[in-house]
């Protein structure tokens, strides 16, 4: 199995885990892109498909003001700006990972002061003064290779490749129908090494880079293809590699499919292989297709077990034996075992509940996505007889809840979940039975970047200890 030269991509404050493929959706605030015709250019539209996106497993949410599509017109920044400000704006606050695609400092440095966690400069990093910005920022950056002028992805050079003379050496009968690799290797590899090591020189921490080899831009479907088959010599680099195939047009040639939106499933395709070739960066439209091929190729292809934690509560019947079902059924889930559980514990009210709760804490390890996961956990509810009433907004009278509190390595921000927990820092009936599995919550959760609040500021403090769960027969 291939092994990785690189465990995260640090981009602000967030430090993604890059142990398993992760998800860029694309959201394209414009009135021309070459893939959804302007079906986002309205901000409302654009912030709701975003926050969509989230939902439907994507880790980050690349937002671009400027088509780079052929013969686009090119933006002013003050125009491409006024169209992605709203968007970028309203989804920093929802806790999104963002990623800004944009050539311009200007925009990047305003999308930076609204809280941008990425900077996916499409130029490389060629402009000192996109260098300048992100020297003074801690966030990501995506350097991809679109040398329009003179590397091999112009049409000339592109020429080229058809007349190498290694390629004329072969007699024609046996002529492989791609060109050398080796010149547009070398071209792509020493621009991307460049651009990172002068970035480095400037003071960008290499835990901060990532690289996009360009596929598309002013390059045609043999190098496209090249580039791809090439994944894992663009990984020897040692950093991590974005795929951002989607919807192009050599995607379309090797398909056989003229319109972009039909390209979906060919772009999962090659998603697939270059995960199977050590890429863990995939930037797609189609996010909630992508989700289902890449969790279930994962799952299928790997062991990748990760601690969490699901907080239990319950203050209808019998909550003990409530509790105890629970318990047993997410240990019956699949790729799932629990390997500690809590005592009870009475606690306060909180949150509007009437009545005190019984509370507890399972340990579990798991080889499901935290969304797969938050689904089977709501099944479990069901099957205990909660009953969600609108009016409480989740927070009337419960046979059981199962809130996923932390999931290992992950972060998640949407309306269906988010990790860490929004809540777990100030819970006492979530941070005190947590004292049963581990010597020092408090500074596991800190650590994870959890604030934890003072014992004396927090909701629902533990009353009695009420004692063991017996759930393992």
């Amino acid at each position: 199995m291939l092994r990785d030269s690189y465990t995260t991509w640090r981009c602000g404050a967030h430090e993604l885990s890059l142990m398993r493929p992760r998800i860029m959706g694309i959201l394209n605030v414009t009135p021309d892109s070459f893939s959804d015709g302007g079906e986002t250019f309205d901000p409302d539209k654009a912030i709701a498909r975003g926050m969509a996106m989230l939902d439907e497993g994507a880790d980050i949410i690349d937002v671009g003001g400027e088509s780079t599509r052929p013969g686009a017109t090119p933006v002013e920044p003050e125009e491409e700006l006024e169209r992605i400000a709203p968007v970028v704006e309203a989804l920093c606050a929802q806790g999104a990972i963002v990623s800004v695609d944009t050539r311009h400092a200007e925009v990047a440095a305003a999308c930076l002061e609204m809280g941008a966690s990425i900077i996916n400069d499409v130029s490389g990093f060629t402009d000192p003064k996109m260098v300048e910005l992100v020297l003074e920022s801690d966030c990501g950056v995506v350097i991809m290779h679109w040398n329009q002028k003179t590397g091999v992805n112009s049409r000339k050079s592109v020429q080229l490749y058809a007349n190498h003379p290694a390629r004329r050496m072969v007699p024609s009968a046996r002529r492989f129908p791609l060109p050398d690799e080796a010149p547009l290797m070398r071209e792509v590899m020493g621009f991307l090494g460049d651009q990172a090591r002068m970035l480095m020189r400037a003071g960008v921490s290499h835990d901060r880079i990532c690289v996009d080899p360009g596929p598309g831009f002013e390059k045609g479907t043999d190098e496209d293809v090249i580039l791809q088959r090439n994944t894992k010599k663009l990984l020897s680099m040692g950093y991590p590699v974005l795929t951002a195939v989607s919807r192009k047009r050599f995607v379309g040639a090797v398909s056989g499919l003229d319109e972009a939106k039909s390209r979906d499933a060919a772009t999962m395709g090659i998603c697939l292989s270059a995960i199977s070739n050590g890429s863990r960066l995939l930037r797609v439209h189609d996010v909630a297709a992508v989700f289902q091929a890449v969790t279930s190729y994962w799952c299928a292809s790997r062991s990748d077990s990760r601690q969490a934690f699901v907080s239990l509560g319950s203050n209808v019947g019998d909550r003990m034996g409530y509790l105890a079902q629970a318990v047993k059924r997410i240990d019956k889930l699949p790729l799932t075992c629990v390997t500690a559980v809590s005592n009870a514990y009475e606690t306060e009210p909180a949150y509007g509940i009437a009545t005190p709760v019984a509370n507890a804490v399972a340990e579990i390890h798991t080889e499901l996505h935290p969304l797969v996961l938050l689904g089977k956990l709501l099944e479990v509810e069901n099957d205990l007889g909660r009953i969600r009433d609108p009016q409480s907004e989740g927070m009337g009278p419960r046979t059981i809840d199962c809130d996923l509190c932390w999931v290992e390595g992950e972060e998640h921000y949407g309306t269906r979940l988010q990790l860490p927990h929004p809540g777990l820092g100030e819970r006492d009936y979530v941070l005190v039975p947590m004292e049963d599995l581990m010597p020092d919550p408090v500074r596991f959760l800190t650590h994870a970047g959890v604030e934890v609040f003072e014992v004396e500021d927090r909701v629902g403090h533990v009353l009695a200890d009420l004692g063991p769960i017996e759930w393992d027969d």
